[in-house]
Order: C-alpha cells, then structure tokens, then sequence
C-alpha cells in the first residue's frame, strides 16, 4: 500500500462526471418527539467526532439527558457544521440523534454509501465549509451552501473499486490504532503493577519531602513582551503533543524585558510539569523539561529532588497517579501545591527504579513508533483521498 502511494497514482477521470454536492447528497431532515420510545440508544455532541476520524467512535446514552431530536442512521455521515475548521465528518455504523451543530449526510442512489465519508473528508471540502461559514465566535455552514460544491464523481461501477482501495488504506490505520491501544493498557497494566500492587513493600514519603513544589508565573500579556523572544515560555497548552510522551516541544519565545518586568522565575531542564487548575488538570497534563524555561502559573512545577529518587520515576509515577483526584470542589477545578505536597511516593531502592525506567521507557518507545507509523499511515490516506476527490 505504501508503495502505491509514494508516488503520486494515476487515475483515469477522462469519465467521470463534474457534480455538485447536493446532486448526490440531500440532509434528511427526520426527528423524534420521544427517542426513547423511538429505541434510540445514541446521542451525539460534537464533542463525540474526532478530528479528521472517518469513524464515528463515541456517543453518550440515551439514558443521559437531552435536548437532541434529530435523527441519523447507519452509513450517514455526521458533519459539524459549527467550527468548521475543527475537520469533524464522521461515519455512523449506528443509529441515533445529534445536535443541531451537527449536519446529516446520506448518500442518494447514484453515490455509494462507503465513498461518502471519503468525499468529506478531503482538503478542497473542508476548505469550502469554511469559507462558506458565517458568524462570528461561532461560525456555521448550511447545507445549502455545502450542496453547490463541485467535484468529479466516477460512474457507479468504479465507486466501489475506489471505495475498495480506500477503505483498505483505512484498514491498515486502524490495525495500527489497534496495536497502538494494545501497547497503551500494557503499559497502565505495568505502572499498576509498580506504583499500587509494589508499594506495600516500600517505604512512603510525601511528595514535598522528596522535592521542591511551586509554581509558574503568571503568563505576559503583551507583543512588547514578545518582540524579538528568544526565552522558551510554557503554558498548559504547550503540554499536547509531546516528544516521546514527555517533552514539550511547542513555546512561546518571551524577551528579557517580559522576565524583568514580570518577575519571572527561570526552571531548569528536568524539572517535572504538572496541570494544577483548570479543566486541564482533568486531561491528566504532564511533562518534563527538555530545556531550561519559563512556566506559566497554572502548572505547578516539581524539582530539586532528593538522592534518594530519580525524575524519570517520579514522573512515572505521575503517569499512574491520577492528579483530578485531588480537585478540590470550586467553579473552576484547581489543586493546591499543599494537596500536592502531601501525595505519597513510593520510594524503591535506586537500583530498582533504574530498571523500571528502563521497562517504562521501552513502552514508550514502541508507542513512539507506532505513533509515527499512524502518523504516516494517515498521511498517505489523506493523500489518497484528496488526489481521488
């Protein structure tokens, strides 16, 4: 597969036919007034689509409370309209009811089902959506500005060999994904095993013993704090998509006048991130220093640490330890550095923790690359689909 897609394919389109959207696609406009006497089972918020996923993989229950009512059924397409940039075109392989924020697409009879999602989700679409969109904070598009899109579709019996090879580039996505989940509950399997079945045979000590626990600063607000930046400064935001699940690669760059004027304290490379307020502390955000930086006041930040305990296995650790547990009940959820100080660390002999880091770090660098292999896995799917559509 990966062969064929190297370079780029060559398609015959010399019969396919110039259409738009609305010609081989119509929004079913179907609700329910009682979806539990209607046997509808699934709810779905936009919040349930994943960025350019295919797939349709999450919904709540219809046990759960709702205002939804309108209806979609296997093999629509569930597009949200709202935001359009966020890339959200899913396809469902279950029946249910969504938001308003979210369009219905059905495939009419002269467009197979399976080519539907693959249409969507392309480049040239999705830019149409978006240019298409009106409204400010919250921009929206209607189907009926979606219908005028035009794009080449091939005669009926070529859809299905076409669908065919896509679907297979998806197959191949999905086996890694599968292999990428495997080696994800292996490893939370593992720090159990260390950090709740091992640490009855350890001795204990709070977090605050063991190392400094403070905080970042509060984060410059400004361009003059940020003209000609040359000094890495992070926030909570800098803590997705991190190198080998620990580095943040992604900053600000403050100047010095920003670390003058501000006060800011400088944290050196290793030190431990950890989210402390905000719904992020429920995302579970943390991260290790790769280089000397500035770090906003929403993080808390774990250093100087004692003889007796390594960083690695310290972060490990919090890799175990759930940090929303320790949410304190305010309108916004926070966690003070005093709660913090007070966790209690398992501590190995030194030893020990050198080889759990080892075990921890091999994991790690399977997920690494099995991650990059989705990663260009993706790619070549998306390369497919847009030289097809």
């Amino acid at each position: 597969m990966e062969e064929v897609l190297d370079k780029k394919i060559e398609i015959d389109k010399s019969n396919w036919q110039l259409v738009k959207f609305g010609d081989v696609v119509f929004e079913p406009k179907e609700s329910t007034k009682d979806p539990i006497a209607d046997n509808i089972e699934h709810v779905v918020g936009l919040e349930h689509i994943t960025s350019e996923d295919i797939h349709l993989r999450n919904s709540a229950s219809i046990e759960e409370s709702t205002t939804f009512t309108k209806k979609f059924d296997i093999d629509d397409v569930l597009f949200g309209r709202r935001r359009a940039y966020l890339k959200k075109a899913a396809q469902a392989k279950f029946s249910g009811i969504c938001s308003g924020d979210i369009t219905v697409f059905r495939a009419k009879d002269n467009l197979l089902p399976e080519l539907l999602p693959f249409i969507v989700n392309n480049d040239k679409f999705f830019d149409y959506a978006i240019k298409h969109s009106a409204g400010g904070l919250s921009p929206r598009v209607k189907f009926k500005d979606l219908a005028t899109y035009e794009f080449l579709l091939p005669p009926k019996d070529q859809q299905a060999k076409l669908a065919k090879l896509l679907w297979a580039m998806d197959a191949v996505v999905e086996r890694e994904n599968e292999v990428l989940e495997r080696i994800e509950l292996l490893k939370k399997s593992e720090l159990k095993k260390v950090f709740k079945l091992g640490t009855g045979n350890n001795r204990l000590s709070k977090l605050k013993d063991i190392c400094n626990v403070s905080s970042g600063s509060t984060a410059p607000q400004g361009d003059m704090y940020f003209y000609e930046g040359e000094f890495p400064f992070i926030r909570m935001q800098h803590l997705n998509g991190l190198e080998e699940d620990k580095y943040p690669v992604n900053f600000d760059l403050i100047n010095l006048k920003a670390i003058e004027e501000k006060r800011l304290k400088l944290f050196k490379k290793g030190s431990i991130l950890l989210a402390k307020s905000g719904e992020s502390i429920r995302s579970e955000k943390k991260a290790i220093l790769k280089t000397d930086s500035y770090v906003v006041n929403h993080l808390a930040v774990l250093n100087n640490y004692d003889s007796h305990i390594m960083k690695e296995f310290l972060f490990y650790f919090f890799q175990y330890f759930k940090l929303s547990s320790l949410i304190s009940q305010t309108t916004t959820p926070s966690i003070s550095l005093s709660d913090l100080g007070r966790i209690k660390i398992p501590i190995f002999e030194l030893e020990q923790q050198k080889y759990f880091i080892n075990k921890f770090e091999q994991i790690d660098e399977s997920k690494s690359q099995i991650k990059s292999k989705i990663s260009s896995s993706k790619a070549l799917q998306k390369s497919l689909i847009n030289q097809v559509f």
